[in-house]
């Protein structure tokens, strides 16, 4: 399996912290979002290789990467212009093939073992074509929030509303059918959003494994300082630098 960090936003929220450190590099703990995430998925023997995209700051993406101990298992792909967390999975469809494969928010943090969201779709009915981790939030209007059946399959999907009908969300570590690379070409543009132009037309063949753990989008001062104090000691089994 194959994986996709998605590491090209600008951190607006995190100014002035972003303005001289990309964001997947922001430390936790003393280590970089980015490097919790490759301990993870590589040490952990989730995946064969991760492919990275850069933008904002890039230089500094490069030079960390070319220092990590995974560097011959991670490819940098750089965007000029933004293409949107769908349009970045595009421009990426040779390099997945046909097999399942992962897409992760970078500056997303979690002691979720990804591996089970990965067992769990491979365990899945022959029509399901996304598996996504949900978990309980305090902001639901912050979120995309989701409704499901007793199966755990996705019966609706809101994205950022003003009334949301619950606080299960959408956590953005998904696995993904590679039919859903027909769908993307389908849409005929470069730049396409997961969130809002996709994802919630592939209901109901979608199904979430709901995390109890820890859980935070550091894309604000006052989560980064929450995932400083509450992200657990151990992190994942091979989190130690």
């Amino acid at each position: 399996m194959k994986a996709f960090l998605l590491a090209a936003g600008l951190g607006t929220r995190l100014r002035p912290l972003t303005d001289t450190l990309p964001k997947c590099l922001v430390p936790i703990r003393g280590r970089p979002l980015l490097d919790h995430w490759l301990d993870h998925l590589l040490g952990d023997e989730i995946v064969d290789s991760v492919r990275i995209n850069t933008h904002h700051l890039a230089g500094q993406v490069r030079a960390h990467v070319a220092q990590s101990r995974w560097r011959d298992r991670i490819e940098l792909v750089h965007e000029e212009t933004l293409l949107g967390t769908g349009g970045t999975v595009l421009a990426s469809r040779e390099w997945f093939g046909s097999d399942p494969f992962l897409v992760l928010h970078a500056d997303n943090l979690t002691d979720a073992d990804v591996g089970d969201l990965v067992a769990a779709h491979r365990a899945a009915d022959a029509d399901i074509l996304l598996t996504l981790l949900a978990f309980r939030t305090d902001r639901p209007r912050d979120c995309g929030i989701l409704e499901l059946d007793p199966r755990g399959r996705v019966t609706a999907f809101h994205e950022k509303v003003t009334d949301p009908p619950g606080d299960l969300a959408n956590g953005a570590i998904y696995v993904f059918a590679p039919e859903i690379l027909d769908r993307l070409t389908a849409l005929r543009r470069p730049v396409i959003d997961l969130s809002t132009e996709v994802i919630p037309f592939l209901v109901p063949r979608i199904q979430a494994r709901v995390h109890s753990g820890f859980f935070r989008d550091i894309g604000s001062p006052e989560a980064l300082a929450d995932a400083e104090a509450r992200f657990p000691d151990r992190s994942w089994p091979h989190g130690s630098p």
